[in-house]
């Protein structure tokens, strides 16, 4: 009998007992205002999020941080229009400079703060990466309060990319020094607009 043969003869002797698994039709955590929980701990991960009644309101909250030689980038209709016009970008090298995309989300989880974003109506994802400040837009009503909920709404067949976003990026790995925007954006703003269609 072969070395190999005898270490795998061994490791089927000693296979732990199989257990059942577990049932996953529990009792879910729930929140009596699941929007107050999520910009709650969206903050706690160094996000901010904003209830807003339209569109308009986004360039007013925003305005501050946006200056004119700013490099703007949005996938929202009616929001920072005519700043940067994405049909004339082929190679996604080119969007290096981005200091704020404005974009959409299509989920909210109050648990954990996260938006689930997918390549909808943004032709080049690496925006959600590449940019200095990100803002998504998400409509108020897309919110459930924790993951179980959130995977029972996500068909990952509808689009070729999706993934989850909480926070700004951020890294504590050298020195234990927490930097945010490390590899990704420096801030997030999440504005949940009040009766924007899902």
């Amino acid at each position: 009998m072969s070395s190999r043969d005898q270490i795998l003869n061994k490791i089927k002797k000693n296979l732990p007992q199989a257990v059942p698994l577990p049932d996953h039709q529990g009792d879910w955590i729930q929140y009596e205002d699941p929007v107050s929980q999520f910009i709650a701990t969206l903050e706690s991960v160094g996000g901010k999020g904003h209830v807003i009644a339209s569109l308009d309101e986004i360039p007013t909250i925003l305005g501050d941080s946006i200056s004119d030689d700013d490099l703007v980038v949005s996938c929202v209709p009616g929001v920072f229009d005519g700043r940067m016009d994405l049909s004339t970008i082929s190679d996604p090298h080119d969007l290096k400079s981005v200091d704020f995309a404005i974009l959409p989300g299509q989920l909210m989880v109050a648990e954990n703060g996260s938006i689930w974003v997918t390549d909808e109506n943004v032709p080049l994802r690496i925006l959600f990466f590449l940019s200095q400040h990100l803002a998504l837009v998400v409509p108020k009503s897309a919110i459930v309060h924790n993951m179980h909920e959130a995977y029972e709404q996500i068909d990952p067949t509808l689009r070729t990319f999706g993934t989850f976003i909480s926070g700004p990026s951020k890294t504590a790995d050298i020195e234990q020094a927490l930097v945010k925007g490390a590899h990704g954006a420096r801030t997030l703003n999440v504005f949940l607009v009040e009766g924007l269609p899902e």
